[in-house]
């Protein structure tokens, strides 16, 4: 038979627990805000300057949101576009129209207009950069090809 004081010790375990995070680290976090403003900075550059051409100031570019209702007023859109664009296919369709409208108020044509489809971030820096000069809202009107 065994006393009371060694059945209590025998029975005492000691349990240690490590509990470790997966999360992202502080540096991780950090990192991935850099990278988003700087893709923040590369896709309102080219925006920005389509604006300076177009008569409209710079800045809002680099305006999320407000920077596609200034883009339906340059291509001579109502703004209620805008609230259009977020139903899927319907947004999809209209950006199409909206990048054609554009496209057309720069002076150039259809091929532009599927460059800008495509790989809008290249087209959107060729429209800011090459000589082309702002017509006008091409909505409702033709416009000269370029010279």
């Amino acid at each position: 038979m065994t006393t009371l004081p060694t059945l209590l010790l025998t029975s005492v375990t000691t349990t240690t627990t490590t509990t470790t995070t997966t999360g992202p680290s502080g540096g991780a976090i950090v990192g991935m805000i850099l990278l988003a403003i700087v893709g923040w900075i590369i896709g309102g550059l080219p925006v920005a300057g389509i604006f300076e051409k177009a008569g409209e100031p710079s800045w809002q570019g680099f305006v999320p949101f407000w920077n596609t209702i200034v883009l339906l007023k340059i291509a001579g859109k109502p703004w209620w576009w805008f609230l259009l664009m977020v139903v899927p296919v319907v947004g999809i369709v209209l950006q199409i129209l909206l990048y054609h409208q554009v496209s057309l108020s720069f002076g150039h044509g259809a091929g532009f207009t599927v460059g800008l489809v495509l790989v809008p971030l290249i087209f959107l820096y060729a429209l800011w950069l090459d000589s082309s000069t702002y017509r006008g809202p091409a909505a409702g009107r033709p416009v000269a090809p370029a010279v």
